[in-house]
């Protein structure tokens, strides 16, 4: 017999029971809700603000967690992860969301995926309504992904890698030097997010030219019990765009992944991500209220 609790998440004792949950309930698809590492990155990234995560609800029937109701980034954008079977708590989740859960400037957005049907009707009977939607990438591990490196540069080996460079990489990579300047030197917001439970820099791929520049790097959050390979973020150095360099390094993270047993990889939105190889399949739906 069900016995429905539910109570606010506690940062400091819940993740790792909430990052379970999300293994259990994973889907190739994310119809029950994200897949366990996109949270936990989101957690121990610098960019997330983490102020509000006590406004996040779990649900659980007998002590086991079966919803949970979570921000990512912005604060305003609302999630759901539900446990096939639970769909009848669906109209309490989107409830607290809509009440409790955070806005800025009276805004907020509900993060809805294609197969969360329950949470579709709930958010429709609440008043809420679609207002956009795109379809990530994912890569079928059953097709080769076989891009090579051009001369010029090399792979950069496990042991020799440095967490200042890929601090640096991943400034100029996300064009923060155009938006703030050069880099300065800090790189304790990647030693804090390589201090998260299932963070692995060995499993990072990282591409260096001749010359001795990091210009690529694809993290990776290798997720086993689901034959997943999380891959995140990926950016290349804008001098060194254009050249394939990022094809070859999710291309790496290919090769060395499929032996241990991973099935796919995620991607994203952009168009450069089909033109590999990836193909839609996690469609992202955006609803708010009317």
């Amino acid at each position: 017999m069900k016995k429905i609790t539910s109570r606010n998440f506690r940062i400091l004792c819940d993740f790792m029971d909430v990052y379970q949950f999300m293994i259990d309930i994973y889907e190739k698809d994310w119809r029950n809700g994200v897949p366990a590492p996109f949270l936990e990155y989101a957690l121990s990234s610098d960019w997330m603000d983490k102020s509000l995560v006590h406004r996040w609800k779990i649900w659980e029937d007998n002590g086991v967690i079966v919803g949970l109701v979570f921000y990512e980034h912005p604060v305003h954008d609302v999630y759901f992860s539900l446990r096939p079977g639970y769909e009848e708590l669906a109209d309490e989740m989107v409830a607290y969301a809509d009440l409790s859960m955070p806005r800025v400037d009276g805004y907020q957005k509900f993060v809805i995926f294609g197969g969360q049907t329950s949470i579709k009707e709930a958010a429709t009977k609440a008043g809420f309504r679609q207002s956009s939607d795109y379809m990530e990438k994912v890569f079928n591990f059953e097709q080769p992904l076989d891009y090579s490196l051009p001369d010029g540069f090399h792979f950069v080996e496990s042991e020799k890698l440095s967490i200042e460079r890929i601090s640096e990489c991943c400034w100029k990579g996300f064009d923060h030097e155009v938006e703030d300047g050069p880099w300065d030197g800090d790189a304790e917001y990647c030693y804090y997010e390589l201090m998260a439970p299932h963070a692995h820099l060995e499993d990072s791929v990282v591409i260096e030219s001749d010359e001795g520049e990091y210009v690529c790097y694809a993290g990776m959050w290798w997720t086993p019990e689901n034959h997943l390979a999380y891959m995140e973020p990926l950016c290349t150095v804008p001098k060194y765009r254009k050249k394939g360099l990022a094809a070859t390094a999710l291309s790496e993270h290919y090769r060395r992944l499929k032996p241990l047993g991973a099935t796919h990889m995620t991607g994203g939105g952009d168009p450069f991500y089909e033109k590999i190889g990836f193909l839609p399949l996690v469609h992202w739906t955006f609803w708010e209220k009317n």
